[in-house]
């Protein structure tokens, strides 16, 4: 999309904000093909080596004993008692502790991420004031992300969520912003993780993150309507969703809810061709959703193309459900293929079990099955997610109690 002179100095302009002096020289040295490096980037360069040894200085007491193994072994649960035999045993005070985050936070911005992320471990098990805390475990968060270590990113992600949905903070806005911080980050990881598409649903859909969304960040829609539309396995979730699309359709608008909008709840199956095309379009230019096969686990197949699957079946199934003949033709130009696509997909389909119908080839038309809904299978969905609704009205209940006790 850019070229890669544009490229290189976009990167040097970002590494400018940091401390990562030796990098932005050997990008300039790449772009403008020269040995030669500007006066100011060596001056920089200077001041920031200074500065690491002053703060490496600062902090040695505490990192040579934490690299003593057996010392570190004195350590208990406890801080209180690990800041008092500290202090008497190792002459290690709040000074040296506090040097040991500064240490951490400026090797971070050197671009040292496993060390920082090591040292703010460290810092945080000595650590006796909770809003330092806090900070130490944003800057962790973010040395995982920036390592791409997955899985300790999600146990530190979960871990944040824990503190600012228990936290006391100064102004209801505060927690906001640190939901809105913590859905913003969690993108990184959920499009890399694994099992990413059902933890996104997991947090975005819970009540108090969905509001905040609703609130402030509507923008985050996109990533919560990808991952229904790409996960089988949440559509009870998925018709409460819609009902958020439906409430949210004219304050905001983006491809991929239009479509979601356009196919349950306007019913505009020609609508929902055309968005269908402009959501390939807007995967393709999103940095979380334009992930491939080489580049993530996210999905054994490009997202664009389970994306792209998934949405002509819910074009398919809703269209099924007010036609019970449907001519071949029509249906082709509904999902956006050829005739000989679309039949081949329909076939696959009642090959597959997933759809009763029957293709009259002389005709060219689908016939559907007469489909009556099984009691006992409507009692099971409307229970399904009654245990999880529950356990939201009582945490409501209980944190309205506490608040009026706190009052």
């Amino acid at each position: 999309m850019y070229d890669d002179d544009h490229i290189l100095k976009a990167k040097i302009e970002l590494l400018n904000k940091t401390n990562m002096v030796d990098y932005a020289m050997d990008i300039h040295k790449s772009l403008y093909h020269t040995e030669e490096v500007p006066q100011d980037m060596v001056e920089r360069r200077v001041e920031v080596v200074a500065r690491l040894k002053s703060q490496e200085e600062a902090a040695a007491p505490l990192v040579a004993f934490l690299q003593n193994a057996a010392a570190v072994q004195e350590l208990r649960a406890d801080k209180q008692y690990n800041l008092q035999m500290l202090n008497e045993k190792y002459q290690i005070g709040s000074v040296q502790i506090e040097a040991l985050y500064q240490y951490a936070k400026f090797q971070f911005e050197c671009g040292n991420y496993s060390g920082a992320a090591d040292y703010l471990y460290q810092y945080r098990a000595l650590c006796t004031n909770s809003e330092r805390s806090l900070s130490a475990l944003w800057g962790k968060l973010a040395a995982e992300i920036l390592m791409q270590n997955w899985d300790i990113a999600l146990e530190e992600l979960n871990h944040l969520k824990e503190i600012i949905d228990s936290k006391n903070f100064a102004s209801p806005l505060n927690q906001v912003q640190s939901r809105i911080w913590l859905m913003h980050w969690s993108l990184f990881i959920f499009f890399n993780h694994d099992n990413g598409r059902t933890l996104i649903i997991d947090l975005f859909n819970q009540d108090k993150y969905l509001n905040v969304i609703q609130t402030s960040a509507p923008h985050l829609l996109r990533y919560l309507a990808t991952a229904f539309v790409v996960n089988k396995r949440r559509r009870p979730q998925f018709k409460d969703f819609i009902k958020v699309i439906q409430q949210e359709q004219h304050s905001y608008k983006d491809p991929i809810t239009e479509f979601l909008a356009c196919v349950y709840v306007n019913y505009d199956f020609d609508g929902a061709q055309k968005k269908m095309r402009e959501c390939e379009e807007v995967i393709l230019n999103d940095p979380f959703l334009c992930k491939r096969v080489e580049e993530s686990n996210f999905s054994t197949v490009p997202l664009r193309d389970e994306f792209l699957e998934n949405a002509r079946l819910f074009i398919f199934e809703t269209y099924c459900r007010i036609h019970q003949r449907i001519d071949m033709r029509v249906l082709a130009e509904k999902l956006n293929l050829n005739y000989e696509e679309a039949e081949r997909w329909i076939v696959n389909l009642i090959r597959g079990s997933k759809l009763d119908a029957k293709i009259d080839s002389q005709t060219g038309t689908v016939t559907m099955e007469p489909n009556h809904p099984n009691v006992y299978e409507q009692l099971i969905d409307h229970t399904k997610a009654l245990n999880g609704r529950t356990y939201k009205l009582v945490s409501q209940l209980l944190e309205h109690a506490q608040a009026q006790a706190a009052r």
